[in-house]
């Protein structure tokens, strides 16, 4: 058995805050519901349902009222404990579900100061680098190759079936292979921006003069590398200039019709007062999670932000069909990403990415997931970068 150490209590109060919220969210739903019955609503129109009264809303407020408290006594009373346990320690398992927690609700996670939110951090040889401590970089070069995850993942999806082909890959060709890790939960926007920051901060300490740098991202990972780029050239970063090349493998840069479903889902349930208050636990998912839907990489904008100057631009796609198809392209891709979106094609000509023909690949029986690990993938991305 393990020793129980702050990370592991850390976690734990974190988990208990989210169940406490949950469980005072569905409370919430299920008063607004009991109260909708009682008004004898139309099966359409607009909800006026709100708290209930007397007896029943005593109850309800009560349920609310004994889980607050509850969980309150319990995170005051670890809050000391904590200070007398030994350090954190990495847990692949346990950084597995954090990013799939993060990439739900990481926004709120933040909001709410809860422990589990993850802090964007680079990693290097497979612990998180700290620039402050000597030799941290003894063994860098100077071309640096920066891979970045996407959605409810981090760093350690890179590696698929035991191998890392990424790393080898960067060996082989002399780069100094980084990873980022970072809570996809929040905008991509937010996201962006504080990787542009945190760049300019570790390059200017780079231990060797720095001819090159490269950013590879996946899913929304190329979408967060392409948001960093543009608030990096908005703030006259230094990296900037040292930016050679973008790749993106199955990034939607056109958006994803899935989260698009998901919005028109929650309109309809919205067209009716018995379905309402579930809307309310639907949208629950992360500002991350909302982006993908139109592609979005600014702030509160559907703005069209073109590719980086002065960048060579590639981009990866896949898709389940064994040859080409107009309704696999367009819609279902990979299962996640269309291949239009992904390559960057638009009907809208004025959104369209001008991307070479050879700056594009095509996998077929590729899905989403797979696009980590394929070997094609990484001849490829060998062929590029030579």
């Amino acid at each position: 058995m393990g020793i129980i150490n702050r990370g592991t209590l850390s976690d734990l109060r974190g988990v208990v805050r989210l169940a406490v919220e949950a469980t005072v969210g569905v409370t919430d739903v299920v008063e607004k519901m009991h109260h909708t019955i009682q008004l004898g609503h139309a099966p359409l129109g607009v909800s006026r349902a709100e708290k209930t009264s007397g007896l029943t809303g005593f109850v309800y407020r009560s349920i609310r009222g004994t889980t607050k408290l509850l969980g309150q006594g319990f995170d005051a009373g670890m809050a000391p404990i904590m200070t007398l346990l030994p350090e954190t320690t990495s847990n692949t398992t346990r950084d597995a579900v954090a990013a799939v927690i993060n990439g739900i609700y990481g926004d709120h996670l933040v909001e709410t100061g809860n422990p589990i939110a993850t802090k964007m951090s680079f990693r290097y040889q497979g612990k998180q680098l700290d620039t402050q401590q000597p030799n941290a970089l003894a063994e860098a070069k100077g071309k640096v190759l920066l891979f970045v995850h996407g959605l409810c993942l981090n760093d350690e999806h890179w590696t698929r079936d035991n191998i890392n082909r990424g790393e080898a890959l960067a060996m082989d060709l002399g780069y100094t292979p980084i990873y980022l890790r970072y809570n996809t939960g929040l905008s991509i926007a937010a996201n962006g921006r504080e990787l542009a920051t945190m760049l300019e901060s570790l390059l200017s300490s780079w231990p060797h003069p720095l001819s090159e740098l490269i950013i590879t991202g996946h899913s929304m990972g190329g979408l967060v590398a392409r948001s960093a780029c543009h608030h990096g050239s908005e703030l006259n970063h230094d990296w900037v200039k040292h930016h050679q090349k973008l790749i993106c493998i199955g990034s939607p840069h056109q958006g994803t019709p899935l989260e698009r479903g998901g919005n028109w889902i929650n309109y309809a349930m919205d067209l009716s007062p018995y379905t309402t208050p579930f809307t309310r636990l639907a949208n629950k998912r992360s500002a991350g999670i909302s982006d993908l839907r139109h592609g979005c990489i600014t702030d509160g904008t559907q703005d069209f932000i073109p590719l980086p100057t002065g960048v060579e631009c590639y981009v990866m796609a896949g898709t389940l069909a064994k040859k080409h198809s107009r309704i696999h392209e367009r819609l279902i891709g990979d299962g996640l990403v269309p291949v239009d979106s992904a390559l960057g094609k638009s009907r809208d000509p004025a959104r369209a990415f001008e991307i070479p023909e050879s700056h594009q690949w095509l996998g077929f029986e590729t899905g989403h997931m797979e696009l980590l690990g394929h070997p094609e993938v990484y001849a490829q991305l060998r062929d590029w970068l030579q």
